[in-house]
C-alpha cells in the first residue's frame, strides 16, 4: 500500500509578515477592551472611558 502525500506548501516570509504583526496587535487590543478593567487604562480618564464604552459596544458585562 503506497501512501499519498500532499505537496509541501511553504508560505513566503513577506506574505507572513503582516500576520505576524497583526495578530499580537489584535490580541493586545482585545485584552485592553475586554479584560483590562482599569489595570492599564487607569493612566487617563479618556482611555478608561474609551475602553469602558468599547465593552458596552461589544456587549461584554463590565459592572
Amino acid at each position: 500500500m503506497s501512501s499519498l502525500s500532499a505537496p509541501e506548501r511553504r508560505i513566503p516570509l513577506p506574505r507572513l509578515g503582516p500576520w505576524l504583526l497583526a495578530v499580537p496587535v489584535l490580541l493586545l487590543l482585545g485584552y485592553l477592551v475586554l479584560m483590562d478593567n482599569g489595570a492599564v487604562s487607569q493612566t487617563g480618564g479618556f482611555l478608561h472611558e474609551l475602553m469602558h464604552d468599547g465593552r458596552h459596544l461589544l456587549g461584554v458585562p463590565c459592572h
